[in-house]
Order: C-alpha cells, then structure tokens, then sequence
C-alpha cells in the first residue's frame, strides 16, 4: 500500500488499533492511505483503461466499505477512473481525530479528500449512507460533481419500514454495547450471513467465494476496538439529518443538486422503502430513475450490470445534450 500519510500518522493509528487481518485487495485493484489534517483515509482504485477517463468517486454505506464496489468498477473502468473510498472508522480508514461521524462531517471528508486531489468534477456514486453523503456534496459543492447516482439512498422517510428500525436503534444510547454482549458468542458466518439477508433481495446470489471474503472481512472488522463506535455514531449521524430541517434537510438540498442524477431503487430493500422512489424522482431535478423489482440494497452488487448499463445511459445522454 503506498501512502501519502502526513509524518507521525502511521505512529498514532498503529497505537490505537489491534493487529488484525489486511484488507482484501481483489486484482487489479490497489490502495493507498491520504492523510489530510485530522483524518485519513484509504482509497481503493483500479487504474483506468486509458488515460484521459473522466474521474468518478465510489461512496459505500453504513457498516460498509470500498470493497461494495468491487462488482461495479471493473465493469465501468473502460470509460471511468474509478476510485472508492473508505469513510472514516469503516474499511481500512482508521477513525477521525474529532470523532465526528455526522452525515456532514462525512460529506466533509469526501469533499476534502476531492479538493485535495484536484479531480473534480467527479461522477459521484453513493449507497444508501453513502448516497445521503454523496446528495449533501452535491448539493454544497456543484463545482465538484459531474453526475450523481444515488443506489438506495438514506434519504428521511416519514414511515421508517419496520425491517429498518433494528439498524436505526444503534443510535441509541447503549444498544450498541447490548447488542454486542448479546451477540459476542455469534460467529463472523453467523453475522456476515445476518447482514446479506438483510441487504440483498435474494442473498442466494452470493457465491460461495463472496460468502468466504465477506466472512473474512467481518473478522476482521470485529476485532477492531472502534468498530462499534463507528457503527453507532454512523447511525446517530443518519438519524440526526433526518430531523434536520430548512436548507440543511436532505430533502431540501436534493432539490439543489444540479448534476444529472440516476436514482436506483431496489424492490426487496429493506432498509430504504421502495415507494420513497418517486419522491426521489421528483425532489432530484434532472434525474433518471431505475427501479429493481427483484433487487435489495445493495444493487451495485446484486445486479452490477443491470446498474453500469443504466450508469452508461446516463453518460450517453449528458454527451448527447
């Protein structure tokens, strides 16, 4: 892994986190750690097909990683420069110094890690808590957004789906800490398998390699000391830009956002309603709209292709207009 860590960085985060597995770094693509003042963060690239390839940015969503993109990328490398990022406390991307992990201390560090690269506009592609924070950058920062796409996006629903509310009460005071006491003697398959029959429409669609990688993944995320904190304060974040109102509502900042944006909805979603699509629909005032009737969360990695065919009718369109 290169890095372009400040001096000292490595110092701090390596007094702070446990020995524990590396992350998995599929072929082709490579990692590398950027440091900014208070924060660093683990980018996962796949170096482009040709030079010249309009640069894209991969947010993931709540206990996720740049590792939920890996389906996606390669199917988009041939007219993309793809890069996922690790927000802060997930993946490989060791917690913030402030400890924030607001929906804007997110939109924060996405857009302070693009001004640092220099590579906006970027087509800007988010998941669920990912797509909250991807809605609140392109709502601030137009200049740095070429295209949105937004797959489930954590946008406030009125009537929350029941299946959610287990995911919103982490923002609870203590029920994170209950929680892991009740589950401590669960296996990583045990809680790997509980999360992919709750993300995906149909978990068995994951292959039995994906099964394996993902069990390894989650071994390796619970022996990290901030694992639960990150969870938790994630999802207070979540659950706090829900009541926010005025400008700073997610609502009202969709209905900024300026860039063409393509909306993915899944059918079989249980953390965000398939009906809150039209609503999408009409708050985002150049979108396109791709509904998946058989599809749950996670439709980037469910139906990859499904979703880089729309993501290249978005592209020929804008060239078209």
């Amino acid at each position: 892994m290169s890095s372009t860590e400040l001096p000292g960085v490595r110092a701090v985060n390596a007094a702070v986190a446990p020995k524990v597995a590396a992350v998995r770094v599929a072929e082709g693509e490579e990692l590398r750690s950027v440091a900014l003042p208070g924060l660093t963060l683990t980018v996962r690239a796949r170096p482009p097909a040709r030079t010249g390839l309009a640069p894209a940015l991969y947010v993931h969503g709540l206990g996720g990683s740049s590792q939920n993109w890996s389906s996606l990328m390669p199917l988009l490398e041939d007219v993309l420069d793809g890069e996922a990022l690790d927000l802060p406390g997930f993946g490989d991307s060791p917690p913030p110094d402030d400890g924030n992990y607001s929906v804007t201390a997110h939109a924060r560090a996405v857009i302070r890690f693009l001004d640092a690269a220099g590579r906006g506009p970027v087509h800007l592609i988010g998941n669920s808590l990912g797509g909250a924070v991807s809605t609140r950058v392109a709502a601030v920062r137009p200049d740095l957004v070429r295209t949105l796409t937004l797959v489930s996006p954590a946008l406030p629903e009125i009537r929350v789906q029941g299946s959610a509310v287990p995911t919103a009460m982490l923002a609870l005071p203590g029920v994170a800490s209950l929680f892991g006491r009740l589950t401590k003697d669960w296996s990583a398959e045990q809680r790997t398998k509980g999360v992919l029959a709750l993300c995906y429409g149909d978990p068995s669609r994951v292959s039995e390699e994906a099964l394996r990688n993902a069990v390894e993944e989650m071994e390796r995320r619970i022996q990290l000391p901030y694992f639960w904190d990150a969870m938790t304060r994630s999802a207070r974040g979540i659950v706090d830009a829900y009541t926010l109102g005025g400008q700073h509502g997610l609502w009202r900042q969709a209905e900024r956002v300026l860039a063409p944006t393509l909306l993915v909805y899944g059918g079989r979603d249980q953390l965000v309603s398939y009906r809150m699509a039209r609503k999408a629909a009409a708050a985002f005032r150049d979108s396109r709209l791709l509904t998946l009737p058989d599809a749950g969360h996670v439709a980037m990695m469910e139906y990859p292709e499904t979703v880089a065919q729309a993501f290249r009718e978005l592209l020929n369109d804008i060239d078209r207009s």
